[in-house]
């Protein structure tokens, strides 16, 4: 019995003393690794990364930035079975122990002591969670025991459902998806709230290995990882037998999902992810900024089928190259070959698609398209495929399909026009081009394409391509005639003319386009037929220094303009997008507008963070609000701007564009550049069947460039194709041949619908009757007369020898012709 007694004693006694020693060791562990835990304060403010993004005006994506795709959501929207999926899989009694499950510990050191080897084995989620935030990946024991009293600690500070919600927003699934809401987006291109139960299960097995068991990469054993999930879920009586039996049945069939593109605009997003980068530097992939910019959806679409439209019917013209590459059929004989090869070439222009020639027979060629598809061209779909010489010289067009296609051709296919189910033979356009819309009221970008395709190019040409505008920029220098005292009635000699300029380094002998000379020429004609030589003429009387600075009030770099007489062809250089802007000054009735195309930017929860606060033509005038330089200026909740006063009264998000034109100098080339539409050469543009659309084309020297700017008072747009090297467009490729249809295509679409709107006639001008010839006031003997509106001072002497006709300065009528005519 004595015996038994001090065997007791000893027994307790060793347990205190073990107990003891325990606790020695659990505080001498934590004293060795407290100075390293970080705090878990910092939870509470936690930033998950989320990805830059990109929207229309009307909230449709445009692009997305960032290397974690992530789509935070509050616990209560991720569906419970899903929660259970997880739990079965990682931590079925989260919600039972205190951050550590001492049954998980035992199991993992009696591995380690059975096995000698160290294993993941019991870890919670919330030591999942604390890993993740805080710790490395290295399987050593002093991170584990950080790992247990960062759990403890994270486990007294937070909430249950707060630690879970972190962890289903946090955790690593495979690539690049972190958190479920941006797994269930990249394999199943879906919502969390659309997924089956096997789909769930599939994405609740990969914490444990999301390389290794990743559903794309390695279906066999994310399948084997979600049966262990569903078995799981069975057993703790989550999920019915017949539903645990549906779902083991059910196929892996995941696979990639990019981003759900809603507008095609790169060249838009791109534009925007370099100003945030700018503003924010590398928080602006991070912090889940979401830009709203100013894009018309409806207008973007239209800017991109136009362009490609042109850009390849340009290309057409211009012969067939040859195909991509020459394949060996002998060495690639099967659809899996022929796959690998397709595989590695992307389709382009969203239109043009990839495919090889497999064989060519009398009256149809087979064109092996991927995953077994084929398609077959007869001899009309390759009809335009006349060979190639130069820019200037194509070969005979085909009489066989021989002619044009061989056996092992990696060539373009794309559906024809009209026929969805017809395709033709394609080829990537070897051309450039760009197209720019905005708003002439404020500047703000409706449509912007800076080429055929992006991802094949991203050289923006709407934005960095500097070209010669040609005869696309003499209205600008006709503007500042009128400010020197010209009309649009004004006589200017279209006749030969020599310059020994010094500046010119040379005597310089222009043309005109046609090589012909047409006499005394008025303004109004001379712009509309785009008289090279009236043109060289008025800018040598109005003084080229003054030309030169009159440029300054439509915005553009001036550094860029040469200071001679070529000024008045062109011959600096501009972008797309500058010429657009400038051309809002008339469009707008002479105010002058920057571009721009950030409306806001909202925080990842919505809140609004900056609005823009543009220069805006205004009628009645607008007041003033202080800008922060950028056209952007921050807000509150309330979308008011801060002005660093809490009680101030909010200010309105307007600033009034200024002045740079007279009305009466924007009205009267809006009218000039009417007739370059209605009798000029824009007149393929009548073809919209409206009035109120003003323009100008533009050729430069050896045809180099092709431009089309024009208007009306809603919507200004311009349009320029070129090639990147510089290199001729090719014998008659004109302003009015290449760009004007293309720019006809776009404003079709982008004025569907809109009543016909122009520039009213400003105060205290009068219209009377001239001479078409003289260009002064109309007599009786008068052989042709037209209308022409002027201002006070400009209104013309009438011919000697006649009678003049009437004016009337409140009507704008002469001799009872009405004077819409003018139009």
């Amino acid at each position: 019995m004595i015996a038994i007694l001090k065997l007791i004693r000893w027994g307790v006694t060793s347990l205190f003393a073990l107990f003891f020693v325990g606790i020695l060791v659990v505080a001498g562990a934590y004293i060795y690794v407290a100075p390293d835990m970080p705090e878990v304060d910092s939870l509470r403010e936690v930033h998950l990364q989320v990805p830059l993004r990109v929207y229309s005006r009307d909230g449709l994506l445009i692009a997305e930035y960032g290397e974690q795709r992530r789509e935070p959501l509050r616990l209560q929207e991720v569906p419970e079975r899903m929660v259970q999926a997880f739990l079965a899989a990682e931590d079925d009694r989260f919600y039972s122990h205190p951050g550590v499950d001492y049954q998980g510990l035992l199991r993992a050191a009696h591995n380690l002591m059975t096995t000698g080897e160290r294993s993941q084995g019991g870890s919670t989620i919330t030591m999942q969670l604390a890993r993740n935030f805080f710790l490395s990946r290295d399987r050593t024991y002093t991170r584990k025991l950080t790992e247990i009293f960062l759990a403890l600690r994270i486990e007294r500070e937070l909430s249950k459902d707060e630690i879970l919600e972190l962890y289903l927003n946090k955790i690593y699934l495979g690539q690049r998806a972190y958190g479920v809401a941006a797994a269930a987006q990249v394999y199943y291109g879906a919502t969390v709230d659309d997924l089956t139960l096997d789909q769930i299960a599939v994405i609740a097995g990969l914490p444990k290995a999301p390389s290794a068991a990743n559903p794309v990469t390695s279906p066999r054993r994310a399948e084997i990882r979600r049966n262990y999930v569903l078995g799981r879920m069975h057993s703790l009586g989550w999920v019915t037998s017949e539903d645990y039996r549906q779902a083991l049945q059910a196929p892996v069939a995941a696979r990639l999902h990019h981003p759900v593109v809603q507008l095609e605009a790169p060249f838009v997003g791109e534009m925007v992810r370099q100003e945030m980068v700018a503003r924010h530097g590398d928080a602006a992939y991070t912090d889940g900024f979401r830009v709203y910019t100013t894009l018309d959806s409806r207008m973007q679409r239209a800017g991109n089928d136009a362009l490609r439209q042109g850009l390849i019917g340009y290309d057409r013209r211009h012969g067939y190259r040859g195909p991509e590459a020459r394949i060996d059929l002998s060495g690639h004989a099967d659809e899996g070959a022929w796959d690998e090869v397709l595989s590695r070439v992307a389709r382009v222009g969203g239109r043009l698609w990839p495919g090889i020639v497999i064989q060519v027979e009398e009256g149809s060629a087979e064109v092996y398209m991927g995953a077994g598809s084929r398609v077959s061209l007869d001899l009309d779909a390759v009809s335009w495929a006349r060979p190639y010489i130069n820019v200037s010289r194509t070969g005979d067009a085909p009489t066989r399909l021989g002619d044009v296609l061989s056996p092992g051709d990696l060539i373009r296919v794309e559906r024809a026009s009209g026929d969805r189910e017809r395709w033709v033979l394609g080829q990537v356009p070897a051309v450039g081009g760009a197209l720019v819309a905005m708003d002439p009221d404020d500047g703000a970008l409706q449509a912007l394409v800076g080429g055929f395709d992006f991802y094949r190019g991203s050289f923006n040409r709407a934005v960095q391509a500097e070209r010669q505008p040609g005869s696309a920029f003499k209205p600008f220098l006709y503007s500042a005639s009128l400010e020197r005292g010209y009309s649009p009635a004004s006589l200017i000699n279209d006749a030969p003319v020599v310059f020994e300029d010094a500046a010119l380094e040379d005597t310089w002998r222009p043309t005109n386009y046609s090589g012909q000379f047409y006499g005394p020429t008025r303004l109004r004609d001379a712009l509309a037929q785009s008289r090279n030589l009236v043109s060289i003429r008025l800018l040598h009387a109005i003084g080229v220094g003054y030309g030169h600075g009159f440029l300054s009030r439509f915005g553009f770099d001036l550094s860029r303009q040469p200071r001679n007489l070529s000024l008045a062809l062109g011959s600096g250089t501009v972008t797309p997008m500058e010429m657009a802007a400038a051309y809002a000054v008339f469009a707008n009735g002479g105010y002058r507008v920057d571009p721009w195309f950030i409306e806001r930017i909202e925080g990842p929860d919505g809140e609004p963070l900056l609005q823009a606060a543009p220069r805006r033509v205004c009628d009645p005038p607008c007041d003033s609000v202080v800008e922060d330089g950028a056209g952007l200026t921050p807000v509150d909740h309330d979308g008011h701007p801060v002005t660093g006063d809490p009680g101030a009264t909010p200010l309105p998000l307007i600033e009034p564009a200024e002045r740079v034109l007279s009305p009466a100098n924007a009205y009267q080339m809006v009218s000039m550049m009417r007739d370059v539409i209605q009798e000029g050469t824009g007149r393929r543009a009548r073809q919209l069947g409206r009035a109120d659309l003003a323009g100008k084309t533009g050729t430069t020297n050896d045809l180099r460039d092709a431009w089309f700017s024009g208007f009306n008072r809603d919507v200004v747009t311009t349009v320029w194709l070129g090639f990147d090297d510089n290199s001729p467009l090719g014998p008659r490729e004109t302003g009015g041949v290449v760009a004007l249809p293309i720019w006809v295509d776009f404003m079709g679409v982008a004025l569907d619908g809109r009543p016909e709107r122009s520039l009213p006639q400003p105060e205290g001008m009068v219209t009377v009757r001239i001479d078409a010839e003289t260009g002064r006031l109309a007599s009786s003997g008068s052989r042709r007369t037209i209308f022409e509106t002027f201002t006070p001072e400009q209104v013309p002497e009438g011919d000697p020898g006649g009678r003049a006709a009437s004016r009337d300065s409140r009507s704008g009528e002469s001799d009872s012709v009405r004077p819409e005519s003018l139009f």
